[in-house]
């Protein structure tokens, strides 16, 4: 199965941050439970690209030994294209023994409304400090974690980070490629 290449990182990268709280929050051996929330149907037109990226979730869960029906149970649950039934489907995951839940978009509001103690992943909100979900990009505090969209809000954090990690580098140089229109650069 194919995906873009922001997709399918971005849902590895959700992988990645998913598993490591799975590892703590119970002794190994045990059924690991994450819930997933989506402001979203699950068919036709519009599921086709989560679906690739779902896939790629749970191939990066795969890769790091969570396996769906042998140690791992995913509770998923969209709105079928009714967003007001978002908050009644965060508490309906609240109240079942997940772990975690992974958000995608509007859904993030709901559960952060529904749990202050289950972990939160949200998927790329791209400003998560001004929708309220975390503090600050440093700090974000509370229970919520996952990607940003940010782009430029962060080039200079990247180049201070490049900074410390080559002190000695005198000259920078970026490269984009940038497929679509209109595309703000850094």
């Amino acid at each position: 199965m194919r995906c873009s290449a922001v997709g399918c990182s971005m849902m590895f990268t959700l992988s990645l941050l998913a598993a490591p709280l799975l590892a703590v929050a119970q002794p190994a051996g045990q059924m690991r439970h994450i819930g997933l929330l989506r402001a979203g149907v699950t068919s036709g037109v519009a599921s086709m690209d989560f679906e690739r990226n779902f896939a790629a979730f749970r191939q990066g869960l795969r890769d790091l030994g969570w396996v769906e029906g042998q140690n791992l149970t995913i509770e998923y649950r969209a709105t079928e294209g009714h967003t007001e039934r978002l908050p009644a489907l965060a508490a309906e995951l609240v109240g079942l023994p997940v772990e975690v839940i992974v958000t995608m978009g509007l859904a993030t509001r709901a559960v952060q409304n529904a749990t202050s103690t289950i972990p939160i992943v949200m998927g790329g909100d791209p400003h998560p400090v001004e929708a309220g979900f975390i503090a600050s990009l440093a700090r974000p505090g509370g229970n919520i974690t996952g990607l940003t969209g940010l782009q430029s809000e962060l080039s200079g954090k990247r180049l201070e980070l490049l900074k410390e990690a080559v002190p000695q580098a005198s000259r920078i140089a970026v490269l984009m490629h940038t497929p679509r229109p209109g595309t703000v650069r850094a």
